[in-house]
Order: C-alpha cells, then sequence, then structure tokens
C-alpha cells in the first residue's frame, strides 16, 4: 500500500484531490491531508508517506519554499496546480509529476503508475544491496533510479549532491546519476577513508580534491575543476582528513 498525504490550501481542492484518489484505494492510503502548510511542516514527518501531492502556490510559503523549510525527506512528490509556470522548478526537485487542475483522471492515473514503477525499484535496490563480507562487493554501490539500478565502483564517485529529497551521484568521465533517496541514507554506505560530508548538502570523494582553499570554511577544488564550499562546522574533520 503506498501511503499518501495532500497539501492543499484550499479545502475543497484537497477534498477533490481526496475523491479522485478514491479510484486508487485498492494501492494509495491517504494519511494526511493538510490546508495549512505551517501544520504540515509540524506533522509529515511522523507518517511515514510515500508521496504527497502538493500544491504548489499558498499563502505565506509556495511549494519550493515549503521543500526548503522541511529539509531532508524521503517522499515523493506530485505537483497540483492552476499554473504551469512552475514546471521547471519541479523538474529540479526531480518530482514523478506536475498535474494541471483541474486534474484529469487519466494523467493521475499515469502519475500514480510511475510513483508505483518508482517504489518498486526502491524495493528492488533495498533486496540487491550487495552481500558484506566481500572486498569487491563493498567497493560496488547499487542507485536505483527511474531507469533501473545502476551498479557503479564507489572509486569512481566523485561527489554527490543533494537536491531535495534526491541525490546526484557525480562519477568520473561518466554522467550524473539522479537518485531518489536522501544524502543522509548514502552516508553509511559510502563511509571512511575516501568519503567525507563536507556540508549539508555534499559528500566528496577526497581523493578526487586537488586544491583547498582557506576562509571560514574554506572550498574544494577538484580534478574536474568542480569548487564546493565546505561548512565551517566541518572545516576541522576535512583539514584532519587531508593533511593526516
Amino acid at each position: 500500500m503506498i501511503n499518501a498525504a495532500i497539501l492543499d490550501d484550499e479545502p475543497r481542492s484537497s477534498w477533490l484531490m481526496e475523491q479522485k484518489l478514491s479510484a486508487f484505494r485498492d494501492s494509495i492510503s491517504i494519511a494526511a491531508i493538510y490546508n495549512s502548510p505551517e501544520k504540515a511542516l509540524k506533522e509529515i514527518k511522523t507518517h511515514k508517506l510515500d508521496i504527497l501531492f502538493l500544491d504548489v502556490e499558498m499563502p505565506n510559503m509556495n511549494a519550493f519554499q515549503f521543500l526548503e523549510r522541511l529539509g531532508e525527506f524521503s517522499f515523493e512528490i506530485i505537483f497540483t496546480t492552476a499554473h504551469n509556470t512552475y514546471i521547471l522548478d519541479a523538474l529540479r526537485v526531480s518530482a514523478i509529476d506536475y498535474l494541471l487542475k483541474p486534474i484529469d483522471e487519466e494523467e493521475l492515473g499515469k502519475a500514480i503508475g510511475r510513483l508505483s514503477k518508482r517504489i518498486m525499484t526502491r524495493r528492488q535496490f533495498r533486496e540487491t544491496r550487495p552481500a558484506t563480507g566481500k572486498q569487491q562487493d563493498q567497493a560496488r554501490l547499487a542507485l536505483p533510479t527511474a531507469e533501473g539500478i545502476y551498479f557503479v565502483n564507489k572509486p569512481t564517485i566523485t561527489h554527490v549532491e543533494a537536491m531535495s529529497n534526491y541525490s546526484i551521484f557525480h562519477i568520473a568521465n561518466s554522467k550524473k546519476i539522479t537518485v531518489a533517496k536522501t544524502l543522509k541514507e548514502f552516508e553509511d554506505a559510502l563511509g571512511e577513508p575516501s568519503f567525507l560530508r563536507v556540508s549539508r548538502s555534499v559528500i566528496v570523494n577526497l581523493d578526487y580534491v586537488v586544491k583547498y582553499r582557506k576562509g571560514e570554511g574554506g572550498t574544494l577544488e577538484l580534478t574536474d575543476g568542480k569548487e564546493i564550499e565546505v561548512s565551517p562546522q566541518r572545516k576541522d574533520v576535512l583539514v584532519e582528513r587531508l593533511f593526516n
């Protein structure tokens, strides 16, 4: 069963969304309905959601400000709005879909189909994690995406960036891989000695660092020219790892 919540400042709109989702009651359970983003910020993480149907324009904060204030989260997003001016912003947070009001039932069905596939991929990821105790397996990481599961060698990962509830893996001499999991979920899998979380939003493979510039937290330059700012709170740990 997919655990869902609705956040829409208009009670009628949230009620209509609930009614449309009732057609999928065999696979979707609605855990909460919010008409206030402030209330949702306080409570939403207690529901262990799989999906949030999120209105874009709300009083006091829009959907993207809401997600920014929420910080890390593990559920998926389907935006619901009467405006089509935020599609690019929705793409940046890798939303499942961007549904225009009044929401078409066929389009909603397609979005839920994509959601089901992504959730299935996550479950496959958990089932196919490399077995511990084998050095060659420990050097690989399974990355679930909408296209399938990528298996990458850890030493080829230059750095990992957080974007909302997604992680973007940068692979040396290869393409970026976007994964529907938070950065926190990969910290233990990457771990020492090469990888270090240098800020709230970036884990760096220290083997690719070519320069450290001093500053409040400092800045790292990687072999590909990428510059990454270091959090002042992580500076001492970084310096110790780099120079000791």
